[in-house]
Protein backbone atom coordinates (compact mmCIF):
# COMPACT_ATOMS: atom_id res chain seq x y z
CA UNK A 1 0.00 0.00 0.00
CA UNK A 2 1.34 3.63 -1.08
CA UNK A 3 2.17 6.30 1.81
CA UNK A 4 -0.13 8.31 2.32
CA UNK A 5 -0.04 11.86 0.87
CA UNK A 6 -0.66 13.89 3.54
CA UNK A 7 -0.51 12.61 7.67
CA UNK A 8 -1.43 14.72 10.78
CA UNK A 9 0.05 12.98 14.29
CA UNK A 10 -1.72 14.15 17.25
CA UNK A 11 -2.41 17.76 16.49
CA UNK A 12 -3.34 20.02 19.13
CA UNK A 13 -4.40 23.79 19.40
CA UNK A 14 -5.96 25.70 22.25
CA UNK A 15 -6.40 29.75 21.92
CA UNK A 16 -6.80 32.27 24.20
CA UNK A 17 -9.98 34.23 25.51
CA UNK A 18 -9.34 38.06 26.57
CA UNK A 19 -8.96 36.92 29.93
CA UNK A 20 -6.43 34.14 29.67
CA UNK A 21 -9.44 31.47 29.71
CA UNK A 22 -8.34 28.73 27.63
CA UNK A 23 -10.38 27.57 24.64
CA UNK A 24 -9.45 24.11 23.00
CA UNK A 25 -10.04 23.90 19.34
CA UNK A 26 -8.26 20.37 18.70
CA UNK A 27 -7.27 17.79 21.08
CA UNK A 28 -4.98 15.03 19.75
CA UNK A 29 -6.28 15.19 16.12
CA UNK A 30 -4.93 12.53 13.87
CA UNK A 31 -5.59 11.60 10.06
CA UNK A 32 -4.40 10.65 6.82
CA UNK A 33 -5.24 11.31 3.57
CA UNK A 34 -4.59 9.57 0.19
CA UNK A 35 -2.64 10.53 -2.98
CA UNK A 36 -5.02 12.22 -5.15
CA UNK A 37 -8.28 11.41 -2.11
CA UNK A 38 -11.11 13.80 -1.90
CA UNK A 39 -11.72 14.48 1.67
CA UNK A 40 -14.67 16.66 3.46
CA UNK A 41 -14.43 17.69 6.88
CA UNK A 42 -17.88 18.15 7.94
CA UNK A 43 -18.77 19.70 11.17
CA UNK A 44 -20.85 22.41 12.71
CA UNK A 45 -19.77 25.76 12.96
CA UNK A 46 -16.70 26.82 14.65
CA UNK A 47 -15.51 23.78 15.46
CA UNK A 48 -11.85 24.03 14.77
CA UNK A 49 -12.49 22.66 11.00
CA UNK A 50 -10.44 25.88 9.89
CA UNK A 51 -7.82 25.90 12.13
CA UNK A 52 -7.59 22.21 10.97
CA UNK A 53 -6.79 23.27 7.49
CA UNK A 54 -5.07 26.30 8.59
CA UNK A 55 -2.92 24.05 10.19
CA UNK A 56 -2.27 21.80 7.51
CA UNK A 57 -1.47 24.79 5.12
CA UNK A 58 1.26 26.05 7.88
CA UNK A 59 -0.95 29.04 8.49
CA UNK A 60 -1.36 28.34 11.81
CA UNK A 61 1.18 26.34 13.95
CA UNK A 62 -0.18 23.38 16.09
CA UNK A 63 0.89 23.47 19.62
CA UNK A 64 1.57 19.75 19.72
CA UNK A 65 1.92 16.94 16.89
CA UNK A 66 3.18 17.54 13.51
CA UNK A 67 1.64 17.74 10.03
CA UNK A 68 3.86 15.89 7.65
CA UNK A 69 3.10 16.05 3.27
CA UNK A 70 5.23 13.48 1.02
CA UNK A 71 7.35 12.51 3.80
CA UNK A 72 8.09 15.58 4.71
CA UNK A 73 7.43 17.57 8.47
CA UNK A 74 5.68 20.46 6.97
CA UNK A 75 4.59 21.38 10.53
CA UNK A 76 4.31 25.64 10.51
CA UNK A 77 5.89 25.81 7.19
CA UNK A 78 3.28 27.74 4.41
CA UNK A 79 3.95 26.92 0.87
CA UNK A 80 5.74 23.60 0.07
CA UNK A 81 3.02 22.72 -2.42
CA UNK A 82 -0.08 23.58 -0.58
CA UNK A 83 -2.87 26.29 -2.06
CA UNK A 84 -5.62 27.40 -0.28
CA UNK A 85 -9.05 28.63 -1.33
CA UNK A 86 -10.87 30.64 1.55
CA UNK A 87 -14.59 31.77 1.64
CA UNK A 88 -13.61 35.24 0.64
CA UNK A 89 -12.60 35.51 -2.95
CA UNK A 90 -8.92 37.66 -1.85
CA UNK A 91 -8.44 38.62 -5.32
CA UNK A 92 -5.82 41.33 -5.98
CA UNK A 93 -8.34 44.32 -6.44
CA UNK A 94 -5.83 45.70 -9.05
CA UNK A 95 -5.09 42.62 -11.07
CA UNK A 96 -7.59 41.25 -13.62
CA UNK A 97 -8.52 37.91 -13.66
CA UNK A 98 -5.66 36.82 -15.64
CA UNK A 99 -3.26 38.87 -13.65
CA UNK A 100 -4.85 36.99 -10.42
CA UNK A 101 -4.07 33.74 -11.73
CA UNK A 102 -0.88 34.27 -13.11
CA UNK A 103 0.02 35.61 -9.77
CA UNK A 104 1.27 32.76 -8.00
CA UNK A 105 3.03 31.18 -11.22
CA UNK A 106 5.04 34.76 -11.30
CA UNK A 107 5.71 34.09 -7.60
CA UNK A 108 7.57 30.52 -8.46
CA UNK A 109 9.23 31.79 -11.02
CA UNK A 110 7.46 30.83 -14.16
CA UNK A 111 8.48 32.30 -17.32
CA UNK A 112 6.02 34.52 -18.81
CA UNK A 113 4.78 32.83 -21.64
CA UNK A 114 4.01 29.27 -19.93
CA UNK A 115 2.48 31.62 -16.78
CA UNK A 116 0.04 33.10 -19.36
CA UNK A 117 -0.52 29.93 -21.45
CA UNK A 118 -1.70 28.17 -18.39
CA UNK A 119 -3.56 30.54 -16.75
CA UNK A 120 -5.54 31.20 -19.77
CA UNK A 121 -6.01 27.58 -20.01
CA UNK A 122 -7.74 27.43 -16.77
CA UNK A 123 -9.57 30.68 -17.00
CA UNK A 124 -11.11 28.68 -20.04
CA UNK A 125 -11.80 25.88 -18.16
CA UNK A 126 -13.83 27.52 -15.48
CA UNK A 127 -15.53 29.37 -18.05
CA UNK A 128 -14.32 32.78 -17.61
CA UNK A 129 -12.53 33.23 -21.63
CA UNK A 130 -14.64 36.19 -22.15
CA UNK A 131 -13.64 38.30 -19.16
CA UNK A 132 -9.92 37.77 -18.80
CA UNK A 133 -9.38 41.87 -18.81
CA UNK A 134 -11.87 42.20 -16.10
CA UNK A 135 -10.80 43.20 -12.59
CA UNK A 136 -12.44 41.74 -8.99
CA UNK A 137 -15.24 44.19 -8.97
CA UNK A 138 -16.30 43.67 -12.28
CA UNK A 139 -16.95 40.41 -11.85
CA UNK A 140 -19.85 38.64 -9.44
CA UNK A 141 -19.02 36.91 -6.75
CA UNK A 142 -19.42 33.25 -8.21
CA UNK A 143 -16.87 34.81 -10.85
CA UNK A 144 -14.45 35.78 -8.56
CA UNK A 145 -14.43 32.32 -6.70
CA UNK A 146 -13.50 30.68 -10.39
CA UNK A 147 -10.62 33.09 -10.23
CA UNK A 148 -9.87 31.72 -7.25
CA UNK A 149 -9.94 28.25 -8.62
CA UNK A 150 -8.42 28.92 -11.64
CA UNK A 151 -5.50 30.56 -9.31
CA UNK A 152 -5.18 27.47 -7.29
CA UNK A 153 -4.93 24.69 -9.79
CA UNK A 154 -2.67 27.04 -11.88
CA UNK A 155 0.19 26.42 -9.55
CA UNK A 156 -0.30 22.61 -9.65
CA UNK A 157 -0.21 21.80 -6.07
CA UNK A 158 0.57 18.73 -4.04
CA UNK A 159 -2.50 19.70 -2.57
CA UNK A 160 -5.41 21.38 -2.53
CA UNK A 161 -6.97 23.41 0.86
CA UNK A 162 -10.39 24.74 0.75
CA UNK A 163 -12.29 26.65 3.58
CA UNK A 164 -15.90 26.60 2.49
CA UNK A 165 -14.77 28.19 -0.55
CA UNK A 166 -18.75 28.39 -1.88
CA UNK A 167 -19.92 29.37 1.60
CA UNK A 168 -20.99 32.84 0.56
CA UNK A 169 -22.39 31.98 -2.44
CA UNK A 170 -26.42 31.62 -3.30
CA UNK A 171 -27.97 28.42 -3.19
CA UNK A 172 -27.94 28.19 -7.58
CA UNK A 173 -24.54 29.99 -7.85
CA UNK A 174 -23.06 27.23 -5.35
CA UNK A 175 -24.54 24.60 -7.13
CA UNK A 176 -22.79 25.76 -10.17
CA UNK A 177 -19.46 25.62 -8.46
CA UNK A 178 -19.49 22.56 -7.36
CA UNK A 179 -20.07 20.96 -10.31
CA UNK A 180 -17.34 23.66 -11.74
CA UNK A 181 -14.89 22.48 -9.11
CA UNK A 182 -15.91 18.56 -9.73
CA UNK A 183 -15.00 19.39 -13.66
CA UNK A 184 -11.45 20.89 -12.85
CA UNK A 185 -10.68 18.57 -10.37
CA UNK A 186 -11.38 15.00 -12.66
CA UNK A 187 -8.92 16.64 -15.24
CA UNK A 188 -6.13 17.01 -12.76
CA UNK A 189 -6.97 15.01 -9.89
CA UNK A 190 -5.27 16.98 -7.00
CA UNK A 191 -5.66 15.74 -3.40
CA UNK A 192 -8.09 17.73 -1.97
CA UNK A 193 -8.98 18.67 1.83
CA UNK A 194 -12.24 20.68 1.82
CA UNK A 195 -14.06 22.22 4.71
CA UNK A 196 -17.81 22.16 4.93
CA UNK A 197 -20.65 22.62 7.63
CA UNK A 198 -22.85 21.47 4.63
CA UNK A 199 -23.76 17.41 4.06
CA UNK A 200 -25.41 17.59 1.00
CA UNK A 201 -22.09 19.11 -0.44
CA UNK A 202 -19.73 16.50 1.43
CA UNK A 203 -21.40 13.92 0.47
CA UNK A 204 -21.79 15.10 -3.52
CA UNK A 205 -18.18 16.46 -3.36
CA UNK A 206 -15.94 13.99 -1.25
CA UNK A 207 -14.81 9.92 -1.72
CA UNK A 208 -14.32 11.06 2.05
CA UNK A 209 -15.86 12.57 4.88
CA UNK A 210 -14.49 12.90 8.17
CA UNK A 211 -17.16 14.39 10.57
CA UNK A 212 -16.24 16.47 13.15
CA UNK A 213 -17.80 17.00 16.24
CA UNK A 214 -18.55 20.62 17.99
CA UNK A 215 -15.33 22.48 19.81
CA UNK A 216 -12.91 20.63 20.68
CA UNK A 217 -13.23 19.25 17.63
CA UNK A 218 -13.06 15.00 17.61
CA UNK A 219 -13.59 13.04 14.83
CA UNK A 220 -17.49 11.23 15.45
CA UNK A 221 -17.18 9.03 11.87
CA UNK A 222 -15.24 8.60 8.93
CA UNK A 223 -17.50 8.09 6.28
CA UNK A 224 -16.58 6.39 2.74
CA UNK A 225 -18.93 8.17 0.11
CA UNK A 226 -20.69 5.23 -2.34
CA UNK A 227 -20.68 7.00 -5.27
CA UNK A 228 -18.67 6.92 -8.40
CA UNK A 229 -17.36 9.82 -10.56
CA UNK A 230 -17.69 11.45 -12.20
CA UNK A 231 -20.70 13.09 -10.25
CA UNK A 232 -23.92 14.22 -11.64
CA UNK A 233 -26.85 16.39 -9.62
CA UNK A 234 -28.94 13.91 -10.15
CA UNK A 235 -27.11 11.68 -7.79
CA UNK A 236 -28.73 14.15 -5.02
CA UNK A 237 -31.98 12.43 -5.77
CA UNK A 238 -30.63 8.86 -4.89
CA UNK A 239 -32.01 6.67 -1.70
CA UNK A 240 -28.71 6.12 -1.28
CA UNK A 241 -28.10 9.59 -0.93
CA UNK A 242 -31.06 10.80 0.61
CA UNK A 243 -29.91 7.99 3.68
CA UNK A 244 -26.44 9.39 4.17
CA UNK A 245 -27.60 12.35 4.33
CA UNK A 246 -29.79 11.45 7.12
CA UNK A 247 -27.13 9.06 8.35
CA UNK A 248 -24.24 11.73 8.69
CA UNK A 249 -26.86 14.29 10.22
CA UNK A 250 -27.55 11.64 13.07
CA UNK A 251 -24.56 11.49 13.63
CA UNK A 252 -23.87 15.07 13.95
CA UNK A 253 -26.62 15.37 16.37
CA UNK A 254 -25.49 12.58 18.75
CA UNK A 255 -21.90 14.93 18.53
CA UNK A 256 -23.37 17.42 20.39
CA UNK A 257 -24.31 14.79 23.68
Amino acid sequence: MPAPKLVLEDVTKTFRANDGTPIPVLTSHSMTVADREFVALLGPSGCGKSTLLRIVGGLTPPETGRVVLDGEDVTGKPGGGRAMVFQTFDLFPWRTALGNVEFGLEAKGVPAAERRQKSLDYLRRVGLKDFLDAYPHQLSGGMQQRVGLARAFAVDPDILLMDEPFGALDVQTRDVMQDELLSVWEADKKTVLFVTHGIEEAIYLADRIVVLSPRPARVLSDVAVPFGRPRQELMKTDPRFIELRREIGEILKRGDA
